[in-house]
């Protein structure tokens, strides 16, 4: 039986994804550094789950879930989902948030990728990091986490190359969602520096619904898959005229305060 990994599944995107797999028969080893809620994401799944903690900051700690997901059966899937969010000014994080935030969303996503590398070289699979709409242009309040991301997204498509160039079988996707409804996001709304994540439309995408994007890459070679792809002109444009992606995201922020406050009324 072929097995899947999900990291930080022990809620939002990463046990929707966990989940779907399963459905798709894949046995599936959900980690996460909260050991009890990952162990409550896979009794919720089912019998084709297991739960193992894990601080994706370890690099040891990959190539252990490595070994216990390879013990069920050959790894055919990877999702690199854990990760931080912390939404402030630049000069306003801690060092030590500066480098959670990259030790956890950068630093672990290219040690979970060398380890599914390994896993999954024989056999070939599917390799998913989750990267973010941030990725793609300014997003003021978001700076580190965005630049996290962004890094999320150069690296998937440069190890693609380097697959390619390898001759191993192993397709490599970068999902990068918008605002998305997670207890992540939820657990920052009351910040004023994250009124962004909530300017995309009356509401944040929906965990299950990123989730249901994510299992059709099984059956893709796309790199990246953004959502919703209706944001993707005007973050290139932001992309090539930065000075105007500042403005635009002036007005973002905007529209993401007045979002939260009718939330918040109704």
């Amino acid at each position: 039986m072929a097995t899947a990994v999900v990291t930080g599944a022990a809620r939002g995107m990463g046990r929707e994804i966990a989940l779907r797999l399963a459905q798709r028969g894949y046995d599936v080893l959900v980690t996460d550094v909260n050991e009890a809620g990952a162990q409550e994401a896979a009794d919720a799944i089912g019998e084709r789950a297991w739960a193992m903690a894990q601080d994706v900051r370890d690099v040891e700690s990959h190539r252990a879930v490595a070994r216990a997901a390879a013990e069920r059966g050959p790894v055919e899937v990877w999702v690199n989902n854990a990760g931080v969010l912390r939404t402030e000014k630049v000069w306003e994080h801690s060092d030590d948030d500066v480098r959670m935030i990259v030790d956890a969303n950068l630093l672990g996503v290219i040690a979970g990728s060398r380890a599914a590398v390994e896993a999954m070289r024989p056999q070939g699979g599917h390799l998913i990091n989750l990267g973010s709409m941030s990725a793609f242009g300014p997003v003021p309040g978001l700076a580190i986490y965005g630049a996290t991301k962004h890094a999320v997204v150069a690296f998937t498509e440069s190890l693609q190359g380097d697959l390619d160039e390898a001759g191993i079988p192993i397709r490599v996707h970068a999902v990068c969602p918008d605002g998305v409804d997670t207890g992540m996001v939820r657990e920052r709304e009351s910040d004023p520096d994250s009124a962004i994540i909530f300017s995309s439309g009356k509401k944040l995408l929906d965990p299950g619904e990123v989730a249901d994007r994510v299992m059709g890459l099984l059956d893709s070679k796309a790199i990246l898959l953004l959502i919703p792809r209706t944001r993707v002109p005007l973050l290139r444009l932001t992309g090539w005229f930065p000075r105007v992606g500042l403005k635009l995201a002036a007005l973002f922020k905007k529209v993401g305060e007045r979002n939260r406050e009718k939330a918040h009324a109704a």
